[in-house]
Formats: structure tokens, sequence, C-alpha cells
């Protein structure tokens, strides 16, 4: 089961995004996510007057490893691990701090 997914509010632990918040917006591969606004770099594009797209320097947000972030807990502010239960036979994801489960609305 995947203890972070698409859609999860995700703290930057380690890098120059130290402290920064996002939400997941894709898993790359099984140890990389895309975040929102997290790892953004330059890249210099050449344009293509065929396809009609212009050249010149865009932000693009890279992939980062799973390892560099923790889901974040809005009940304690803090970034924290993810176990998993088994609830009325099926596995949901909690916190291990507080046992609530992950995405719950209180």
């Amino acid at each position: 089961m995947e203890k972070i997914r698409k859609g999860d509010e995700v703290i930057v632990l380690t890098g120059r995004d130290k402290k920064r918040r996002g939400t997941v917006l894709q898993r790359v591969d099984a140890d990389h996510v895309l975040v929102e606004g997290i790892n953004v770099v330059k890249k210099h594009v050449k344009g293509n007057p065929m396809a009609g797209t212009q050249g010149g320097i865009i932000d693009k947000t890279m992939p980062i490893h799973i390892s560099n972030v923790a889901i974040f807990n809005p009940e304690t502010g803090k970034a924290d691990r993810v176990g998993v239960k088994v609830e009325d036979g099926s596995k949901v994801r909690v916190f291990r701090s507080s046992g609530a489960v992950v995405g719950a609305k209180a």
C-alpha cells in the first residue's frame, strides 16, 4: 500500500525547499513524486515554429524523492509518519503519532 498518494498534503524534510508544504500532483514512479510548487527549476526551451511553440525560459516542477517528503498532519501542524491498520476488512492509512485515519474529515 502506498503511504503517500496523489492529493496528499506533504511537507519537505530536506533540500532547498525544506519546511515548505504542497500537494502531491502525481506519483512519477515508486520512489518519486511531483509536489505542487516544490523543486521548481528553470528550463531553457527551444522554439518550434512548425508546432507553434515559443522558445524561452520556463518554470518546470521536477520530481522529488519520496524519502525527502513526509505527510503533513493538520492536527499537530507537523510532519508525521504513516502506518497501515485493518478496519472492517480493509486497509486504511493512519498517522503514527495519533492513530487518526489519514484524510478523514474531523
